[in-house]
């Protein structure tokens, strides 16, 4: 048999060797927190007039909202560059005066036109929960609840956001865990929604504010089904 006839029937027999594919990364590394505010300066927030709103200001280093007649508040101007899901926001937050919500955190929950609002001492200063899930706000769904907040007492708050859940704690305590695949999201129709995508505010209150940062999580790994 001609040689180089027997070297090409023997290349094609001989499986190739080829070294493995490196594994794809069950999830994204974590981020490092993101510092939305560290009391120098307001020049990455913007406060809005939701009519009779109050002004908002830096004092001694908290971000101080004031009481307004309705809703009083900034929003985020680069929110566009901060992640719409997986990912958690810390704060501390106290009521100065008033007798409603002292934070209203408003969040994107997957993408910017798709937002939720943490509210913390809402309807009469103790409702907490999310507004609104299946059009039904704090006061009304799973997630509201009666909890006591004294005035001028920091309260640390962390919220976390992902394609499945939104949880948020006060202190060490967790006290809204949620689902939220196949439910409907979105803010109280009103004021708040001019408050999109990312914004803190309070109600006919005078609120402290310090220490915003977010964090973004990494994504997590898909289910994979037993067969």
């Amino acid at each position: 048999m001609n040689p180089l006839r027997l070297l090409l029937l023997l290349a094609l027999a001989t499986p190739a060797i080829c070294a493995d594919p490196k594994p794809a990364p069950a999830s994204a590394p974590a981020g490092k927190p993101i510092v939305l505010f560290d009391g120098s300066s307001l020049d990455d927030w913007e406060a809005r007039d939701a009519g009779g709103s109050g002004s908002v200001e830096i004092k001694d280093k908290d971000m101080i909202i004031g009481a307004g007649d309705s809703i009083t508040g900034v929003v985020y101007k680069k929110a566009k560059d901060l992640p719409v899901t997986n990912y958690e926001i810390t704060l501390d937050a106290q009521r100065l005066d008033g007798v409603d919500f002292f934070c209203g955190l408003t969040f994107p929950v997957g993408s910017p036109k798709t937002c939720a609002t943490l509210v913390l001492g809402g309807w009469g200063g103790s409702v907490t929960g999310i507004s609104s899930i299946d059009g039904m706000d704090a006061s009304e769904n799973s997630t509201g609840h009666y909890r006591k907040f004294d005035n001028n007492k920091w309260y640390a708050v962390k919220l976390r956001v992902t394609p499945a859940n939104i949880s948020a704690w006060v202190g060490e305590e967790k006290v809204i865990d949620v689902d939220i695949e196949g439910k409907r999201i979105g803010v109280r129709a009103g004021p708040i929604e001019d408050y999109q995508p990312l914004s803190l505010t309070t109600y006919a209150t005078m609120a402290g504010i310090r220490n915003i940062k977010l964090t973004p999580l990494a994504a997590e790994a898909p289910k994979v089904e037993k067969k």
